[in-house]
């Protein structure tokens, strides 16, 4: 299999996908309290951290690997570009994704002429042209702006900049799809069709995906409830990861 998946803990299996240009150990500070009562399947996206850059890097591509290697049944928590990935699965897999958690997820990265709760698609585009000049620096103004708004954003850009070449660089055509999903993906009407209980995790200070991108979410999805956090930016796992991992372990007991 070229997805590199690290499983941990005993339970019922969830499922965690990162964002763009990082890998699974993002979720470093959640592991512990979530694999006590959970089988924890850590998954590095396609061309990201220790999983090999398929043939087609397409987000579509993307969802189709990720979906080859889901349990029977399993709940799907997905961040930001990870968080669109789970909720494709939930639309494409109804009855073996059970749950699935969005943590500052948007169903449009970017504002368009009927959506305005984006960024403007210029920003994103200067990252795609920048990437091809300046490799890391391009990535590293990324995670700037992912933590800006958060509280401890010093020692939270601190923790992401340590972390991101841990596992070796993205793949650039990894980077270059990612990039163009963010800018491409438009998935309100795939929204409408996730008929799971869904938790839409968001912090207000989000300045990546707005708040109201997350109350969005939650108000549109059929079954779903919005935890709202309101000293939290683009990360809120690294702000604070006790938090979210106790929504997540109360969602997922049927709280």
């Amino acid at each position: 299999m070229s997805l590199h998946v690290e499983t941990l803990g005993r339970g019922p299996d969830l499922v965690m996908l990162h964002g763009w240009a990082l890998h699974s150990g993002i979720w470093a500070g959640m592991q512990e309290p979530l694999s006590r009562h959970f089988r924890l399947h850590l998954l590095d996206l396609p061309g990201h951290g220790q999983s090999v850059a398929g043939d087609s890097q397409t987000f579509d591509a993307w969802v189709s690997e990720i979906d080859a290697m889901l349990p029977q049944r399993a709940a799907v928590c997905g961040w930001s570009l990870g968080g669109q990935i789970a909720l494709e699965l939930a639309v494409r897999e109804p009855r073996r994704v059970e749950r699935v958690i969005l943590v500052s997820t948007t169903p449009s990265f970017i504002t368009r002429g009927d959506w305005t709760l984006g960024i403007e698609p210029g920003v994103l585009e200067q990252f795609a042209k920048d990437l091809a000049i300046d490799y890391a620096s391009t990535l590293q103004r990324f995670l700037a702006l992912q933590v800006r708004g958060s509280i401890r954003s010093t020692d939270i850009l601190r923790a992401l900049k340590s972390m991101i070449f841990v596992r070796g660089r993205p793949s650039p055509a990894a980077l270059e799809a990612g990039l163009g999903a963010l800018l491409n993906n438009d998935l309100r009407r795939r929204v409408r069709q996730v008929s799971q209980p869904a938790l839409v995790i968001h912090g207000s200070r989000d300045v990546l995906c707005p708040p109201q991108a997350g109350e969005w979410l939650a108000g549109h999805l059929p079954n779903a409830r919005l935890r709202l956090l309101s000293h939290c930016g683009h990360a809120p796992f690294l702000s604070c990861p006790g938090e979210i991992s106790g929504a997540l372990s109360d969602f997922l007991h049927g709280d």
